[in-house]
């Protein structure tokens, strides 16, 4: 048997492989890729959606970003929402998964019910929401005021609206979040648990640091990451919500982006605000996960 005849099998399940992927890689490269190279030209443009024409700008649209106030105070905005909302939304679903991991009774409904959120049209339970939150009639200023505290304007004060946004989003995201730590805590064998009980570790926070959470680690990265990408990419619900109010209080960086393009028809600005976006996003995502496993190593 020659070396040509080695070599034509597994040429063939190449030229196969490639031939099986090019509809998946076609539609990444048009739905992904084209887009981004597309959004990436614009921002050096003065394109508009008023005007037929554009000129190139070079980096105009990106310098505009230093003196612009309204991004900077989206900005502030986006990073005191995701201060208050990746807490929530990291550490009630685990402490909800580990409650819940040890219940024999009624533990498939609490997971049928926590993970409802989940499957729920956001924009329709945002608006739920925002009859809920009403400063008037809304049923959680009138159960304040029936356990005798005062009304609280939830959506039309500033320094309060960005915590209700994080609570309607921690809502939303809690039930899927708990379900990745149910999976990586049922992944976690149980004789782990008795060798550490036999060690002297029978307090349940000796237990949780010592076996659960190194082993939950890989599970808990996982969820960091999804959760910071989810804060930093949060529009719909100021959209329904607020829509940027009161007096820009809640307007957040995706949403400026969109008050740009599609409002201010300042199209190039708004690629170059999603273009910053992106990027930043994916240097935490990454500075995060090389972290993450950087732990895992030495651990």
């Amino acid at each position: 048997m020659n070396g040509d005849s080695l070599v034509r099998p597994e040429w063939s399940r190449v030229r196969l492989a490639y031939f099986l992927s090019a509809p998946a890689s076609f539609l990444i490269l048009l739905i992904y890729v084209l887009p981004i190279l597309a959004v990436f030209m614009i921002s050096f443009t003065d394109y508009s959606l008023v005007y037929d024409g554009f000129s190139f700008v070079g980096l105009d649209n990106y310098k505009q970003m230093f003196t612009d106030r309204h991004f900077l105070t989206a900005l502030q905005n986006t990073l005191i929402y995701a201060a208050i909302f990746i807490p929530g939304a990291f550490v009630l679903p685990l402490v909800l998964a580990i409650a819940i991991q040890r219940r024999r009774r009624f533990r498939s409904i609490l997971e049928v019910l926590y993970f409802m959120p989940v499957t729920s049209t956001l924009t329709a339970m945002t608006l739920v929401w925002r009859a809920l939150l009403d400063s008037n009639q809304g049923a959680i200023n009138n159960l304040l005021v029936g356990l005798g505290f005062g009304k609280v304007n939830w959506l039309g004060d500033g320094d309060v609206v960005l915590i209700s946004i994080a609570m309607v989003s921690v809502w939303g995201v809690i039930g899927f979040n708990m379900v990745l730590f149910l999976a990586g805590l049922t992944a976690i064998p149980k004789n782990l648990y008795e060798a550490a009980s036999i060690d002297g570790a029978d307090h349940p926070l000796d237990r949780f640091f010592q076996v659960t959470w190194p082993l939950l680690a890989p599970t808990a990265l996982f969820v960091s990451v999804n959760t910071l990408v989810t804060a930093f990419k949060l529009f719909d619900t100021v959209a329904v919500l607020t829509r940027g109010g009161p007096d820009r209080a809640s307007e957040v960086y995706l949403y400026l982006a969109y008050l740009e393009g599609f409002e201010n028809f300042n199209m190039a600005y708004a690629c170059a605000l999603s273009l910053v976006f992106l990027t930043v996003l994916f240097l935490v995502a990454w500075l995060q996960t090389r972290l993450g496993d950087r732990r895992r190593t030495h651990a």
